[in-house]
């Protein structure tokens, strides 16, 4: 490439191309970096000019490796080319777009599957734990009687009179809410349902990964014991307000031991195809990072022949 300082002698020189030859002419001057091209159109919108296709396609390209560029981040280095690529042919475009298009349809594809599964994961990975912790709430539940019908609950003094009660039966609601929200939630149940309400809570033990941000989280299991269907639907609201997630959870110890080993079967399961879609993805990213760099060179001469 020749030298650009300003000390060089230049000239200002018109040329003038055959159509079919202009793309070539104006590659191999690129390639040789001895011109300056002026622009004669500085007046002209650019929505205006002759090839805004061609440029809008080089965008839309540059767009796809960008996409590529983040996807690769903190996982797999591109790899430099041993030299640079020559200056692609304009026919080539179609092949490079079509290359593009369909790696990043692909990874696009593989990026919502793993999200999706990685949430079922989630919510299977937290029925599990509640699952297991309600035992020891549900036998708490089974001494209220004796020990939790006290002074100290004087809101729930008036429910050892109702027919409910005589007979044993209390609703309850099993959920996981995030850690950090746990202090505000108790609060304020307690508020609303002013005091007529058992709540139960324990630390789920296992690091648990959000499907989206990738980050880790932790969160509380709880069961919340009341009597009456105006308190169920207090209670659900607040649930909701608090993002917590509510889950199905049986009161016999059969049901909920048959239903574990169902959870512990499917989460076998989507272990398996969790590892596939990683290795599909991880494939996809192999293929990017070896020619990544190609292809930003090449979309970058294109476009600035253009």
């Amino acid at each position: 490439m020749a030298s650009v300082f300003r000390s060089e002698e230049m000239c200002l020189s018109q040329l003038f191309l055959q159509v079919e030859a202009a793309y070539c002419c104006v590659a191999e001057l690129g390639e040789l970096g001895l011109v300056q091209f002026k622009d004669l159109n500085v007046n002209v919108n650019s929505f205006q000019r002759k090839f805004v296709n061609e440029v809008r396609r080089c965008e839309s390209l540059e767009r796809i490796l960008r996409f590529l560029e983040d996807e690769m981040q903190n996982e797999i280095v591109p790899q430099l080319p041993e030299r640079p690529p020559p200056t692609p042919l304009p026919r080539e475009m179609i092949t490079l777009e079509t290359l593009l298009e369909k790696l990043e349809g692909e990874l696009q594809e593989a990026n919502q599957n793993q999200q999706a599964l990685k949430k079922s994961f989630l919510e299977l990975t937290e029925l599990k734990h509640l699952l297991k912790k309600t035992q020891d709430f549900f036998e708490t539940e089974t001494n209220l009687a004796d020990d939790f019908f006290t002074e100290d609950t004087s809101g729930l003094l008036e429910l050892r009179a109702t027919p409910a009660y005589v007979s044993g039966k209390l609703g309850f609601t099993a959920g996981v809410i995030n850690r950090e929200r746990m202090a505000s939630f108790e609060r304020l149940l307690w508020r609303v349902c002013r005091g007529n309400i058992y709540l139960k809570f324990s630390e789920v033990d296992t690091t648990l990964e959000d499907p989206v941000t990738k980050e880790e989280i932790k969160k509380n299991i709880f069961i919340i014991f009341y009597q009456g269907e105006q308190l169920r639907q207090k209670i659900k609201k607040i649930c909701e307000g608090f993002r917590a997630t509510i889950y199905p959870c049986p009161e016999p110890a059969a049901e909920r031991r048959e239903m574990l080993a169902g959870v512990n079967v499917k989460l076998e399961d989507l272990i398996t195809v969790i590892t596939q879609t990683e290795s599909h993805r991880q494939r996809l990213l192999q293929e990017a990072a070896a020619n990544w760099h190609s292809w930003a060179i090449k979309v970058q001469k294109m476009k600035a022949i253009y």
